[in-house]
């Protein structure tokens, strides 16, 4: 790849907003900006989300963040400058899918490295965790007091001991242009928390789908509510709190969030709410739960996939569909054919039956990842495809046998061809409720992706452990080698059909980068229902039904299918395209 080849910037954020409505009254002053606030951007219109350049280009799903990693760019930081800051903005103006209670994923491919690196900043189970501890003497998973959820789901116990900052700043330390320090990077966000942000459609819909729980909190209702209800669309949400949390991280880095106060207000918050992180937990998150690793790799029709390993079963997962489907021919792959649909209705249905068998953290069970990436193996499951029926269900097949032989998210390549795409959450929207007094940000409800209810499953909870992922940043290169495509997306398990839905979109029906990302997606696990996005027509749910299929339709545009964020480089033309998720507040920066 030639240093001088002009390539580009996309950051994407790993949500899931859900539009809503409702009302209140609001009161001028304190977190709000004195009544209402027009919102010019178009945040529900599914036109104008992408943009085009020449020397960069930033799509997040928050205009606030994309300028902010611009304006890095611009003054010449590289890739990896810009998603720090870009990374600190989203936990501001995204503050119910991600910030610096959670976790997440980063890849990094500089021009100078022969491989890219992987860096794990995902939660860790506390030191006190056991593979029980969700388990009532009757055998069931405990009830949180006073909600109808588990205490795997929200409250203290369902947090893991998050990783964001220190993954952020081993980023910055080891791989930043060094032309920036710390205060440069993360003071943008502080100004941000400190000023405000607009509240949008989709964030106010998330706050009222989440009120019961917010509420339930009180540090968390103080900054989500208005007097306990739901911040209007058009207000301004300041976070002061917040920026002094940042401020200390600026100026101490690692020991102004892992230790001293912000360290012994989480742990105090989380034991309230019935947790078991302690000041010891946090303080070793560096050495416990930072993991630096290769990334899973795998190829499609040519194209070089670099994706996520575990504790993400995104990555493998996605090549091994993708290896599936490289068996048909382009012309039978088209989008929205009924044929069609069914073979990744059938391969969908083969990969999760294999997720739900075999994948947990690799440093706590045997995972084989060769055999699940192995397209001799692809070809087998292939050989069980029958398009001409339903396949209601699918079993875990033998991987093992091909052993000798990867939420917001955001992904940049910056000028000089370095590239880096992240993935970060704290799962749930808002957590798992419990802010943190003082200091502004939700912790994760991460120990909801092990399984609470079988103590001999590989992906039980046990201390220090990596809960399971579907979290899948993704470089894809072109035959040649060359930077082509990067992206990532939200949208818990339906991340993993999605990014190959997105990926095949672009490669096997020559689509733009936008029309890739916006056209109606499917989905659907191991067994149970096919769910199709309602723009689709009535005649492809009425062939699957034909079939057999149990076919739900959602929303036309629906934020459970995910919301993708990504950059297409067009090595003909040197133009980059940056496109941001309809189904999300995204819009995309060019310069």
């Amino acid at each position: 790849m030639k240093k001088s080849l002009i390539l580009f910037v996309a950051l994407a954020a790993l949500i899931a907003i859900v539009a809503g409505c409702g009302s209140s009254p609001g009161t001028p002053g304190g977190r709000r900006a004195g009544g209402w606030v027009f919102n010019p951007r178009p945040y529900t219109s599914p036109y104008g989300r992408d943009a085009t350049g020449y020397n960069g280009v930033v799509a997040s799903a928050k205009p606030e963040a994309s300028d902010i990693g611009l304006d890095i760019l611009l003054r010449g930081g590289n890739a990896v400058d810009a998603a720090i800051a870009v990374g600190f903005a989203l936990g501001v103006a995204e503050p119910n899918a991600n910030g610096l209670g959670g976790g997440g994923f980063m890849m990094i491919k500089l021009v100078d490295m022969d491989e890219a690196v992987f860096i794990d900043f995902r939660e860790i189970a506390p030191g006190n965790s056991t593979t029980s501890m969700y388990l009532g003497p009757d055998g069931n998973t405990v009830m949180f007091p006073g909600t109808n959820s588990r205490t795997h789901v929200v409250g203290g116990l369902a947090a893991g001991t998050p990783g964001e900052v220190a993954g952020l700043l081993y980023a910055l330390e080891n791989y930043g242009s060094g032309r920036f320090s710390r205060r440069d990077l993360i003071q943008p966000s502080i100004d941000l928390a400190r000023n405000g942000f607009i509240v949008t459609e989709s964030f106010h819909g998330a706050i009222v789908d989440n009120i019961d729980k917010i509420n339930r909190f009180p540090a968390t209702a103080e900054i989500y509510t208005d007097f306990g209800l739901p911040w209007e669309v058009g207000d301004i949400l300041r976070n002061p709190d917040l920026a002094y949390t940042l401020d200390l991280i600026a100026q101490y880095g690692y020991d102004g969030f892992y230790r001293g106060p912000v360290a012994e207000a989480i742990v105090s918050a989380v034991a309230e709410a019935g947790g078991i992180i302690t000041l010891s937990d946090l303080a070793n998150y560096q050495t416990q739960g930072l993991r630096v690793s290769a990334p899973v790799t795998g190829t499609y029709r040519d194209h070089i996939i670099i994706s996520a390993p575990p504790p993400s079963s995104g990555g493998t997962h996605v090549i091994q569909i993708l290896n599936m489907l490289e068996n048909m021919d382009r012309s039978e792959l088209v989008h929205g054919d009924p044929r069609a649909v069914n073979a990744w209705i059938h391969a969908l249905r083969f990969a999760f039956a294999d997720r739900g068998a075999y994948m947990a953290d690799t440093q706590f069970a045997n995972v084989p990842l060769v055999g699940l990436s192995n397209k001799v193996y692809a070809r087998e499951l292939f050989e069980l495809f029958d398009l001409d029926t339903a396949l209601i269900s699918a079993t875990a097949n033998d991987p093992f046998r091909y052993e000798s032989g990867s939420t917001t998210s955001y992904s940049i390549i910056d000028s000089a061809g370095n590239i880096v795409t992240v993935t970060k959450t704290i799962n749930y929207f808002f957590g798992g409720g419990v802010g943190v007094p003082g200091f502004g940000f939700i912790m994760n409800n991460e120990m909801d992706d092990f399984v609470p209810n079988n103590p001999n499953h590989p992906n039980a909870p046990e201390p220090f452990k990596k809960p399971l992922s579907s979290m899948t940043p993704t470089i894809v290169l072109d035959p040649q080698g060359r930077p082509f495509l990067t992206l990532g997306s939200p949208g818990a398990t339906r991340i993993i059909g999605t990014m190959a839905q997105v990926i095949s979109n672009v490669i096997d029906n020559n689509m733009s980068l936008q029309e890739a990302i916006d056209v109606p997606r499917w989905f659907t696990m191991a067994s149970g229902a096919v769910s199709l996005e309602g723009r689709h027509p009535d005649s492809l749910a009425e062939a699957l039904r034909t079939l057999g299929y149990d076919v739900q339709i959602r929303l036309p545009w629906d934020a459970w299918f995910g919301g993708v964020h990504g950059v297409l480089l067009d090595h003909n033309t040197g133009r980059m395209y940056g496109a941001a998720d309809s189904r999300r507040d995204g819009q995309a920066r060019a310069y």
